[in-house]
């Protein structure tokens, strides 16, 4: 059932049903309360007429009967039977009227039981006991004309009511769901005609007012947003596993070749070693791709408790035996640092790659063959910055910085496809650390990395 049949269906049925169970209610109430008004008007023309009784029981039948003549008009249609104390009849109003269970009722009335009431043919029926010198007891059988009159008058006024709140009601919970849902179904609209084939990442924008779709919608935009980093990951996986293994197996395979021809084996040894560093360095970037592919799976990796500071310096070394004229200056600060916050549970060959890529990227855009890598403690949280001197990104540019493929105009004739720095995004995502570009004075580059 679609959400604005729902809202139309659930709407309308509480409020119809509470509308009809109140309405009963009232019309039930009516009615009891003429039952009980008409019953209390027949006992006060009972103790009125015992009291008429009394006070002419010396006058001759014919008064008594003019009496009953001047109250046959009081109900529409009434029979009043009254009798002594013996239960022996005194007075019976001159109505043909029978009362069927006046036997009965006139055997169940005592001291103790002073009050009876029943219904016999749609008539109310009441039975009492007056203490009236020596008692007295009193049967009357009367028609509320004018009550039930006005019960089914109210009856139909309730009925009327009942049809204009139905119609009324039905007529409102239509436009109000056709209000509600018309968002969800433009929602529905937008996300059936999303084209997930672009690669140009569109925002999914929804005219409402309700909090609750805006969040559903804001949900969806991020929803995308990540799978379209996911898609774009993976669709670009080939070309960063191109880059990064394509040259070094080609060069391996290529010395390996000359080493078949070579027949000083001092030197084969030797040579051997260097492609074992190189095939072991192979086995490293294969072992990177393999964790990454993991994560975007969903899956966990190994962490254990590793040093960063003992991390970066091995990446230094490494990069210095390609670039031996590249220097990298390392500072602590303040001078009493806590050295506690530089260990930290971490999948170390991922960690590795990740400030690799940043040290190798200050080799690539500095301009003196120098870098600065600076451990900062703030309230025992670990920040390190890696700077170097030269070109750096407009405020235009810093946007698009951590996105696939993204080069900057500082990037012109340097080797790279603009996939290192997502790449280590990611995985200072997965360390609960964060990364930021800064610029400063329009000369030097700064990445910060925070640590939780």
């Amino acid at each position: 059932m679609k959400i604005r049949n729902k809202i139309l269906f659930y709407f309308s049925t509480t409020i119809i049903i509470i509308s009809a169970i109140s309405l009963t209610i009232v019309f039930i109430l009516f009615s009891e309360h003429r039952e009980e008004e008409f019953q209390q008007q027949q006992f006060s023309k009972i103790k009125y007429t015992v009291g008429l009784i009394e006070e002419f029981e010396r006058i001759s039948a014919e008064v008594s009967l003019l009496l009953d003549k001047q109250d046959i008009h009081d109900f529409y249609d009434e029979k009043m039977l009254i009798f002594d104390h013996h239960k022996q009849l005194v007075f019976s109003s001159i109505d043909s009227l029978d009362i069927k269970k006046a036997d009965e009722i006139l055997h169940n009335l005592s001291i103790s039981n002073t009050w009876i009431e029943t219904k016999e043919d749609g008539y109310d029926l009441i039975g009492v006991y007056l203490e009236h010198n020596n008692g007295y007891y009193a049967i009357s059988k009367a028609y509320d004309y004018f009550g039930y009159s006005k019960r089914d008058f109210l009856q139909k006024v309730l009925i009327g009511i009942f049809i204009a709140i139905t119609i009324i009601v039905v007529l409102i919970s239509l436009y109000l769901s056709n209000i509600i849902s018309k968002p969800i179904s433009e929602l529905t609209e937008k996300i059936e005609a999303y084209d997930l084939s672009e690669e140009k990442e569109k925002q999914l924008k929804l005219r409402t007012t309700t909090r609750e779709l805006q969040n559903l919608s804001e949900k969806f935009n991020k929803l995308i947003r990540r799978t379209n980093e996911a898609f774009l990951f993976q669709k670009n996986s080939i070309q960063h596993i191109s880059h990064e293994l394509k040259t070094p197996i080609a060069v391996l395979v290529s010395e390996m070749e000359k080493l078949q021809q070579e027949n000083d084996l001092e030197k084969i040894k030797k040579e051997l070693q260097q492609q074992t560093r190189k095939a072991k360095s192979l086995g490293n970037i294969i072992e990177i791709l393999l964790h990454i592919s993991k994560i975007e799976a969903g899956q966990d990796i190994d962490k254990n408790k590793v040093r960063i500071d003992e991390i970066i310096f091995d990446c230094i070394t490494e990069i210095n035996l390609l670039y031996p004229n590249f220097h990298y200056k390392v500072n602590f600060k303040p001078e009493i640092f806590n050295e506690n916050i530089l260990q930290i549970n971490a999948n170390e060959s991922l960690l590795k790659q990740a400030f690799q890529n940043l040290l190798i990227n200050a080799v690539h855009y500095a301009d003196n063959r120098k870098a600065k890598i600076t451990f900062k403690s703030i309230d025992d949280k670990l920040i390190i910055y890696i700077s170097n001197t030269g070109k750096t990104l407009s405020k235009e540019e810093e946007k698009y910085l951590f996105s696939h493929f993204f080069r900057g105009e500082n990037a012109q004739n340097r080797k790279g496809f603009g996939i290192g720095l997502v790449l280590s995004q990611r995985i200072f995502d997965i360390h609960q650390a964060k990364i930021f570009y800064h610029s400063k004075n329009h000369s030097e580059n700064i990445f910060e990395i925070r640590f939780n």
